[in-house]
């Protein structure tokens, strides 16, 4: 018998022609122990080799003769349970008398769910073992390692046996992923599918699993892969130099799910005014992939703790949001000194956002940050000086539906929640409803069209309730809290219409009539006992209802000035858009009632209406006609592209607004005529990287000798036309040499009401400082690193100029001058550095200053940040590996804030 080649790449077996029945038995003898009906082979796509199949038969072939008698021994069982594909590029070599097949270069193997790539591959199908090893190139090195897969397992040693019946595999020098983590073993035992016992193994979560910058030496391993690790004596190793840090034993759990529930392991620390502590110790409970649970807390020797409940919630085009709820009992000093103190402090925060696909009709939604006004101030797990500075916490939860009825009706709840953080006065309203019928045309024709004064009559239904409530800090959630709302209902019918006068001018006419309801108003009466007027609430249903009018007229005016296309400036054009609008709401005296003041009898009026949730009826008429004018301005510049034909748009000026009324009411004394004119205007600059807003008022009167504003003109007192009151100037200016800009890096912080950029620093969770400057960084981006001095260092940087000017009462000064500035840059590849400080020019001194520094070890990532100056002062150092399956494995030591 001889093996050769045929000019197709076929592997194909020939034999010289004998015809005695002799050769036919030695022939199905062959085959009986080869296991195979037939060996062939098929061309495949990619022109390589093609695959040489070993296929076992269902049942022998007997051949039956008449002169020679079967032997009757049966046949051996073969191994085979399936199709045995192969292939090499030099040869595939079969070898009856050893039982082998030897494949060599590239060589592949394919049975059932077992994939084996290597240099070479020896097949002992008598033994049903397969060997694979590597092979030395031209150059004697070692290439073409195995690379053996078996269904969702993959293992690349240096060379492995594997038992094709048993299932059992001896493994050398395997590499291998198991999740984030990455294993090579010195020798790996394959016990079944399920189970592997490994010999001088490594574990790691670094790139590169030869030559790692750290890792987890062990001598002895339990692998069950997708479920656990587990090791005898284990070791940590960083650049190949064994540390102290060892365990008798440990465990790696390896789920192939997306989150694992676990222990989270705390960091100590240490306080002058609380002690010792260990924080952020708590638990990760993945309760389903659509919602977690993340509880943490604190503990200091003084009796200080902290809590917190973090969870992430979604739904698939249904929902997303998330709630964090922190409790902190702060304690400082100890019982019996001067500065000992005690206080509760908390803070509840809840995001959810609803996917418009789920329902078109309806939506949901929620943003809550409320709690103690001084948690931001007092949180000794919060550093954000954006958070601390803001005034206001606010909330608003919603529901609205919409009805495709004819005409179209909405509906909505909602309920808010305003808190300022200065005063601790509370207002929410719980809940506000709002329903409304779309607007009615009721003398538009059945071809719909809607021109003209007559047509265009519309008018429309809407209905507003509220529950209000005002309380402090100090009362919240308390009974009184709930006995202090104010509860009414308010009804509005507006018609308007709008049409066409003199072709170029819009008018709008519209009056207004609205019923209120409430259950509670105010009886007022003076009481001779206590000497004053008390005020007594009257529970009950009572109503006023009120109406008035408005008018306006408007136009646009355009105007272009043309300086020729030769220019480089070509044209300037100026919109102008005035309005002149008038207000009438008559006097509603009827709902006021006299009261005396004191024992003389002296009387004064007021309205059982007051303080009510939807304001009082007005007891004067009001009279007033106002005046707006808007501007913007724009140029056409030739484009210093000579190829390009069309000059290019530039906007000049956004917006410059001019505004002011006069009250044909006013008596001179206490109500002056006119109004203060109020200019505002905001441009953009250096493509729009650059935002400039400006404001002024001008008041048209002039001042007394007490500095108080009197019905004479200033123009008249010998003054100029206007007397400026304040002016303010606001400058944003944002640039990089990235090209698109900075991102929006401070969520969070935005979040708890602070600003969304850097200039008050990043926002520092102290639950949490995993966060990385390198997150945002695209994987391509990722160890290029190019000559020092020829590299571009990429840098961001953003600055706001704010200026106020007073002069309300003669101060003449400027009461606010300062400038922020926020640098961010890549010093070297892996440095990433960052400042944020500015100067006040009034209080001369500097502004709230951070610096921050991170360095990307590879596997592993330090980070630290530092605010020296002010009551926020405080330093926050991390050390620890990136990878989330090891998170815990961290050193992090930060300063205690001085609050």
């Amino acid at each position: 018998m001889t093996c050769q080649k045929t000019s197709h790449n076929f592997t194909k077996i020939a034999f010289k022609p004998l015809h005695t029945n002799l050769f036919n038995i030695v022939l199905l003898s062959f085959f009986l122990t080869l296991g195979t009906g037939k060996l062939y082979s098929q061309e495949i796509k990619n022109k390589k080799k093609p695959l040489a199949t070993v296929k076992q038969t269902d049942k022998p072939t007997t051949a039956v003769t008449d002169t020679i008698k079967l032997d009757t021994v049966r046949p051996k069982k073969t191994f085979l349970d399936g199709k045995v594909k192969y292939r090499a590029k030099d040869y595939a070599k079969i070898d009856q008398k050893r039982k082998l097949i030897t494949l060599y270069n590239e060589a592949e193997l394919y049975y059932k769910d077992v994939e084996l790539k290597s240099g070479i591959i020896v097949l002992n199908y008598e033994k049903d073992e397969v060997y694979a090893g590597r092979i030395k190139d031209s150059a004697g090195v070692l290439s073409q390692y195995p690379n053996f897969k078996q269904g969702s397992s993959e293992v690349q040693p240096d060379s492995i046996r594997f038992n094709f019946k048993t299932k059992k595999a001896l493994i050398f020098n395997s590499r291998t992923e198991q999740g984030e983590f990455k294993i090579k073993a010195a020798v790996t035992k394959k016990e079944n599918d399920s189970v592997y016992f490994l010999k001088g193994a490594r574990f790691t979560t670094a790139t590169d699993v030869d030559n790692p910058e750290y890792y987890f030496q062990t001598n002895k391993v339990k692998f069950i892969p997708g479920k656990k690790v587990i090791t005898g004596l284990t070791n940590m190793v960083i650049a190949d130099v064994p540390t102290p840090l060892a365990l008798p034993f440990a465990y790696f759990p390896m789920s192939q799910e997306k989150s694992v529930s676990g222990i989270i392991i705390p960091s100590y620390n240490d306080s002058n005014t609380r002690g010792f502590s260990l924080q952020n110790m708590g638990y990760y409970f993945a309760l389903s992939d659509n919602y977690d649970l993340t509880v943490l807390g604190d503990y200091y020797t003084n009796g200080s703790y902290a809590m917190r409940f973090e969870s992430a919630y979604a739904k698939r085009y249904k929902y997303r949001g998330n709630v964090n709820i922190r409790f902190e009992n702060l304690i400082s000093s100890e019982r019996g000194y001067p500065d000992y103190s005690k206080q509760n402090i908390y803070n509840i925060q809840w995001s959810h956002s609803r996917d418009s696909k789920a329902s078109p009709n309806s939506t949901f939604s929620a943003s809550v940050n409320m709690g103690s006004s001084k948690y931001f101030k007092q949180s000794i797990n919060q550093a954000n000086i954006g958070s601390n500075l803001n005034n206001t916490l606010s909330s608003s939860i919603s529901y609205s539906k919409t009805f495709n009825t004819i005409p179209q009706a909405r509906f909505s709840l909602s309920a808010t929640h305003s808190q300022n953080t200065q005063t601790e006065v509370i207002t929410m309203t719980l809940p506000t409803l709002q329903a409304s019928i779309d607007r009615v045309y009721p003398f538009v024709g059945k071809d719909g069209v809607k021109k003209g004064l007559i047509k265009n009559i519309n008018l429309q239904y809407n209905l507003s309730g509220k529950n209000n409530i005002t309380t402090t800090d100090s009362l919240f959630f308390k009974p009184q809290m709930f006995r202090d709302a104010q509860i009414g209902m308010q009804h509005t019918i507006p018609l308007s219409t709008n049409f066409k006068l003199f072709k170029y001018f819009s008018a709008q006419a519209a009056t207004n009539y609205q019923e209120t309801w409430v259950t509670k108003t105010i009886n007022k009466d003076y009481d001779p006992d206590q000497s004053k007027v008390v005020n007594t609430v009257v529970n009950g249903f009572d109503s006023f209802r009120t109406y008035n009018f408005t008018s306006s007229l408007g136009t646009t005016i355009y105007g272009t000035f043309n300086f020729g296309s030769d220019k480089r400036i070509q044209s300037i054009r100026h919109v102008m858009r005035p309005t002149i609008s008038y207000s009438y709401t008559p006097s509603f005296e009827k709902y006021y009632d006299n009261y005396s003041v004191d024992a003389s009898g002296k009387l004064n009026q007021y309205t059982r209406f007051e303080g009510g949730v939807y304001g009082a009826p007005s007891r004067d008429n009001s009279n007033i006609v106002a005046f707006a004018l808007s501007n913007t301005f724009e140029a056409k510049v030739r484009d210093r592209d000579s190829t390009k034909t069309e000059p290019k748009k530039v906007m000049l000026l956004n917006n410059l607004n001019l505004s002011t009324n006069y009250n044909f009411n006013a008596n001179g004394k206490d109500v002056l005529a006119w109004q203060p004119l109020l200019i505002s205007g905001g441009t953009q600059l250096f493509q729009n990287k650059m935002n400039v807003n400006f404001g002024a008022t001008l008041d048209p009167y002039a001042l007394n000798n007490n500095n108080d504003r009197i019905s004479t003109y200033n123009i008249d007192n010998g003054g100029s036309l206007f007397r400026m009151t304040n002016a303010n100037i606001t400058l944003n200016y944002s640039f990089s040499n990235k090209g698109t800009g900075k991102d929006e890096k401070n969520a969070q912080s935005q979040r708890n009401g602070g600003r969304n950029d850097d200039l008050f620093g990043t926002n520092t969770d102290l639950t949490d400082p995993r966060n990385s400057q390198f997150a945002n960084e695209k994987d391509d981006d990722k160890d290029v690193i190019s000559e020092f001095f020829k590299s571009k260092i990429p840098w961001d940087m953003t600055l706001a100029y704010s200026m106020t000017y007073s002069n309300i009462r003669r101060e003449n000064k400027i009461s606010g001058n300062s400038i922020m500035v926020s640098v961010n840059m890549d010093i070297t590849p892996k440095w990433k550095g960052g400042v944020s400080t500015g100067y006040d020019f009034v209080q001369k001194g500097v502004t709230f200053t951070q610096f921050r520094f991170e360095r990307d070890l590879m596997s592993w990532r330090m980070a630290f940040n530092w605010s020296p100056l002010g009551t926020n002062s405080n330093w926050n150092f991390f050390i620890g590996i990136k990878s989330g399956m090891l998170s815990d494995i961290k050193w992090n030591k930060r300063s205690t804030l001085n609050r």
